[in-house]
Parts: structure tokens; sequence; C-alpha cells
């Protein structure tokens, strides 16, 4: 199984979802998109795979986002995928791709449903227990 994640490795959704990815068995492609951001296209392509909006995918929590009023809605879609290629920090993640699917891993047991053989049971960093709920 393919499985890529758009990751930040300071981020602790980010390692956590990494993490379970890994203990199902999977190796990802990593792609650390504060160094290696996605283009306009690829951006635009994981909106629509997600089914989300633009607006959506953007990260207020430390980020320019206050500071540049990206909560005006006077910004159109375009322009605020400019913005997030300009800081790339605006865009929330971790985002992983998989043969099953497209999501934003918030939280990061989102990424269950995403993987052919989910771990049964993970412990965040934080100590908290994800058990998968059984079919």
């Amino acid at each position: 199984m393919s499985v890529t994640i758009y990751h930040n490795p300071a981020c602790g959704t980010s390692r956590n979802t990494l993490a379970m990815i890994r203990q199902s068995g999977e190796e990802p492609e990593i792609i650390e998109y504060l160094k290696n951001p996605p283009d306009r296209a690829r951006l635009l392509e994981l909106v629509a795979a997600m089914g989300i909006s633009v607006r959506a995918l953007l990260r207020q929590k430390g980020t320019p986002y206050a500071e540049l009023g990206l909560a005006d809605p006077k910004w159109s879609d375009d322009e605020l995928i400019g913005f997030m290629l300009v800081h790339p920090i605006l865009i929330n993640r971790p985002i992983v791709v998989t043969p099953k699917g497209t999501r934003l891993c918030r939280p990061s047991e989102t990424v269950l449903d995403l993987l052919e053989r989910p771990p049964e049971r993970f412990v965040k960093e934080d100590g908290e227990v994800v058990a998968r709920k059984k079919p």
C-alpha cells in the first residue's frame, strides 16, 4: 500500500499520525511540507481529494493567519492558496494520502480509516490510548 504523509515533525498530531502509520506496518513517503511545500496544483488536488474548502485547510494557531487578516471573507480561494504557498505553515497538517482516500488527520486517529492494517491499540505521546472500533 502506498502511503504519503505531509508532515511537520514539530507537531504532536503529525508525529502521532506517522507513528500509527508505521505501527500498521507501512513505511510512508514523508514530505516535510515546511521544507518542501506542495505547489499550487498539488494543494488544489489535495483539497479536492479531501472534499474540503481551501479555507478549511488553513491553520490558524502558530501562524501569521491573524496578522494577515485571513479570517476576512474577502479572500478568494486562489488568494488563500497564494498565502499558503508563501507561508507553508498556514497549511494544516498532517495530510495523509492512501489508496483508501486523502484526509486531514486531525485528530490523529482519523488516519486509522485510511490504513490496510490499522493498529488495534495505540498510545499517543500524551498517554491517551486509542483503541480501534471493530466494524
